[in-house]
């Protein structure tokens, strides 16, 4: 039985202009660009160097963090480059990135399946983020720890074979020519989680990945659903709403209600790095839009997006910009030479034809369509009022973190109000605000620590001055030896009548009137010395001896 979600649109397919011709092999670029932040987390850690040299498959970052994952070298070559370079990204801004420049020759790494129902989960776990493998359906977690619950038990595995935004075929292409191979992939999967049951959702828009895919799953317990194509049924939150009747609750995970959901495309790339010992060096990309011939591509990661329009015919006269992704969740990108990453699933040539430039925002009209359309069951009037108005205290206590970013808000508001982009700006703003709240407790907690450490420290110098004051009068025996006490005090007494007589001489010593042998012409030997007086040198020797009357001073 299936279920329903709040909300939702129906927006023009366009999927038939790119699904109807198999998946293309891109030719091996001159030169491939590798992001190093190709997941959500920490980016990986480069562990080559410009000069090396590198085979197909090997690892040139290495995961850096618990949120993290690899990243490989596309193809066999020479790193000409680890630095800033520009990549798909909203913000436009470059990142790291590891240039290699191909030799032609493909020469791959030792590849070694992994038995994975004999060998140990985490280290099936393991491989699967040294090997890069992420979720390709867009938001790129790593998959390693998505497929690590801990102690949550998972009921259900969900295979999010949906596709529900428009223009894109890429997985709908992957399933009716690669089913065996994800089949093998969601095997893997079961095993490292241990659901009771898979469901595997694919809209009812694609009747021959529905057919594949039965086909493939013949022989195990996977049940293959047919869902109605409504955008964003293929959101993992929906889909799993409309497969489960469940619904994951605000600021939860799937996992929270013992779901697990994943992609088609990661499911591929599990099988090819358990069973083939292959990490993730490509993907399926479609190029459709204004080009002459739309297709989807097999493409290694890095390569340029300008290359990937060529594989298309060429983009077609009126094209205004591309767009990376859908049109509903996508962005808009006029450098095309940024590389495909690992999120890259779609490149769109835009023209005015194709999507009319939007007209100009007028003020809100509180018409409340966005409420209706919205899968989260948000208010995305409020959200765009709190979020204008920087208020973010206010757009977080009305959950703009459930806010998926779909933009059937902005698809259908009459005012046409840009709702997405002011969502996002809020989100970046809080997650900054959040780092320097956070930057700040760690500094005052590095202060508390250093005033610690110095009190610390003090009061430790001060014991051991205390200790060594104390080792010192043990080994003078003050305060045991009453005779060891009374002969310092002699000794100590003589001492200070010995430095009294030494100042009375030089007293005396003062009295003379000596007048400078410079100033007057005296024969020296007429100048008699001044007498001076004893020293107390026999007081210092009968100490000496120890011939000194300690009963009676001298």
């Amino acid at each position: 039985m299936l279920h329903k979600f709040h909300g939702g649109v129906h927006p023009p397919e366009h999927k038939a202009e790119s699904n109807s011709l198999p998946i293309g092999a891109a030719p091996l670029p001159r030169r491939l660009v590798v992001p190093l932040r190709q997941h959500i987390g920490a980016p990986a850690r480069p562990v080559v160097e410009v000069g090396d040299r590198v085979l197909k498959g090997q690892m040139i970052g290495a995961a850096d963090g618990f949120v993290s994952a690899a990243v490989h070298a596309p193809t066999s070559g020479i790193v000409s480059a680890v630095d800033l370079h520009a990549v798909p990204h909203p913000s436009g801004l470059p990142d790291l990135c590891i240039t290699i420049d191909a030799d032609g020759e493909e020469r791959w790494i030792e590849r070694q399946p992994l038995d994975y129902l004999a060998a140990d989960r985490d280290a099936v776990r393991a491989r699967l983020r040294d090997f890069g493998v992420v979720g390709l359906g867009g938001a790129v977690f790593p998959t390693s720890i998505k497929l690590d619950p801990g102690a949550l038990r998972i009921g259900t595995l969900v295979l999010n074979g949906a596709e529900c935004e428009p223009w894109i075929t890429s997985d709908d292409r992957l399933m009716r020519e690669r089913a065996a191979e994800i089949v093998e992939g969601v095997k893997i999967m079961a095993h490292l989680v241990q659901p009771e049951r898979v469901l595997i959702g694919i809209e009812d828009n694609k009747p021959e990945a529905v057919t594949a895919m039965r086909a493939a799953c013949s022989g195990t317990n996977f049940e293959v659903v047919a869902v109605p194509a409504q955008y964003p049924g293929g959101g993992e939150k929906q889909l799993i709403q409309v497969l489960t009747g469940k619904e994951v609750p605000s600021g939860g995970r799937p996992a929270n209600i013992g779901v697990l959901c994943a992609n088609a495309g990661t499911a591929y790339t599990v099988h090819r790095a358990v069973n083939h010992g292959e990490p993730v060096i490509s993907r399926i990309v479609t190029v459709t839009g204004n080009v002459e011939k739309p297709q989807n591509f097999e493409v290694l990661i890095g390569t340029p997006l300008s290359e990937m329009v060529q594989l298309a015919g060429g983009a077609k006269a009126g094209t205004s910009h591309y767009i990376v992704g859908g049109p509903m969740m996508g962005f808009d990108l006029n450098n095309l030479a940024v590389p495909v990453a690992k999120a890259v699933n779609c490149v769109i040539a835009a023209s005015p034809a194709l999507f009319p430039p939007k007209p100009a925002a007028v003020p809100c009209i509180r018409c409340g369509q966005c409420a209706e359309v919205c899968p989260a069951s948000l208010q995305p009037m409020e959200l765009f009022w709190f979020s204008q108005s920087r208020n973010f205290d206010k757009a977080r206590a009305y959950n703009l973190f459930d806010c998926i970013e779909c933009g059937c808000c902005s698809y259908v508001c009459p005012s046409h109000i840009p709702l997405v982009s002011y969502y996002r700006f809020a989100k970046s703003e809080i997650a900054a605000q959040e780092r320097e709240k956070k930057a700040a407790e760690q500094a005052k907690a590095r202060f508390e620590f250093k005033q610690l450490r110095e009190e610390r420290e003090k009061a430790e110098k001060a014991a051991r001055f205390a200790e060594k004051a104390a080792a010192a009068k043990a080994a003078a025996g003050e305060g045991d030896d009453p005779a060891a006490a009374a002969k310092k005090a002699a000794i100590q007494a003589a001492v200070e009548r010995a430095k009294a007589k030494k100042a009375e001489a030089a007293a005396q010593a003062g009295q003379c009137d000596v007048t400078p042998i410079a100033a007057v012409e005296t024969p020296a030997e007429s100048l008699s010395p001044c007498p001076l007086p004893p020293t107390g040198e026999g007081d210092l020797e009968s100490l000496r001896d120890g011939s000194l009357n300690t009963t009676e001073p001298p």
